[in-house]
């Protein structure tokens, strides 16, 4: 029997969420015919729950891929722990390397003594956990490939949608730790949050959300991830922002995958307002869609958001501190039971 279940395990606290994904599907009871595959690993206490939920409950030590979405820390802390692990044997490690890009954009800087060396050491050390993931997977000698569009897994059962390579070269400039550059076309620093809440009245028929977005391009260059399973799709698309989702919708179109009726979405950056339109919905409309969201989080995920995926019919779901499972013709699992939607809310923040 061929089954799949997807781990989204609980990452922070209060406003700082994160995500650590473990997924794995095939014949459970035939490991030589199962797949493990883990996308971003949280913090360093997710990364231990990630390794003990991959031995224990998958029943194996053998991990074929494992996805850094983006360099940011509460992505790639928790990732350190399952590649140090020397019971592992781990066959792929797919990760972004932008100091490895640094020749291409050397010259974009406002600092003119910035060499491709020099700014390729700056990188490192301003990521330094997405750095130290990729010195331990080289000191046990597991492959490092850079997860751009087109990039495939298992025939294709696993295949990138975003971003591909020379977008990604053009937002490293823009990451928030980068250099200052000559020119930029939005400002690094998000515009902060004010302390008082305004709320507006939201329905069925009026949507406040809109096309506006604003994100880092730490963000916007996380990897986009389709899972194909059965007859069923799963879109994972950890941080990224609406510009780059309009790119994969364009990647999606030109090779003909259809994104219109999915099984499952993750929801952007934890359900940030920021990170997805209108637009965007109306394009992918999955039957199912959660949040990985710290406990008691303020604004993960923001009520615009959930009620947008619930006006189109999305069943919407959040982690908030909880580990959720997604199963598909997967066995029950001991101390997991339905969880409840999130409800339609009929005031928003603004």
């Amino acid at each position: 029997m061929s089954s799949l279940e997807i781990d989204f395990l609980a990452v922070g606290t209060g406003e700082r969420s994160g995500d650590a994904i473990a997924i794995r599907y095939g014949d459970f009871i035939d490991k030589q015919k199962q797949y493990v595959i883990v996308i971003d690993g949280g913090t360093v206490d997710s990364g231990k729950e990630l390794i003990k939920l991959i031995k224990e409950t998958y029943g194996t030590y053998y991990i074929d891929l494992i996805i850094l979405t983006h360099p940011d820390g509460d992505h790639s802390s928790g990732l350190r722990e399952i590649l140090r692990d020397e019971e592992f044997t781990i066959a792929k490690f797919w990760m972004h390397q932008p100091w490895e890009h640094s020749e291409e954009i050397k010259n974009l800087f406002k600092d003119g003594r910035i060499t491709s060396t020099s700014l390729s050491e700056r990188l490192k050390d301003a990521y330094n956990f997405a750095y130290e993931c990729e010195e331990i997977a080289k000191n046990r000698d597991i492959p490092i490939e850079e997860p751009f569009t087109g990039k495939s897994f298992n025939n294709g059962n696993i295949t990138v949608l975003g971003p591909d390579e020379d977008y990604y070269t053009s937002l490293i400039p823009e990451f928030n730790k980068s250099p200052e550059q000559k020119t930029s076309t939005f400002s690094k620093a998000l515009t902060g949050i004010s302390e008082a809440i305004n709320w507006v009245i939201e329905s069925m028929t009026i949507e406040t959300l809109d096309e506006s977005s604003e994100t880092s391009g730490e963000n916007s260059s996380s990897a986009v991830i389709l899972l194909k399973f059965a007859e069923s799709s799963y879109l994972f698309t950890a941080d990224t922002g609406v510009d780059a989702l309009k790119r994969v919708l364009d990647y999606a179109d030109l090779k003909g995958i259809n994104l219109k009726d999915i099984q499952f979405m993750q929801i952007p950056h934890h359900g940030s307002q920021r990170n997805i339109s209108p637009s965007i919905l109306d394009a992918i409309t999955p039957k199912y869609a959660l949040a990985s969201a710290s406990k008691d989080a303020p604004k993960h995920p923001s009520k615009k958001v959930t009620n947008a995926y619930k006006r189109r019919g999305t069943k919407t779901y959040a982690t908030n501190g909880t580990n959720v499972r997604v199963p598909n013709n997967a066995p029950s699992r001991e101390g997991y039971s339905t969880m409840d939607e999130v409800p339609f809310y009929n005031q928003v923040e603004e």
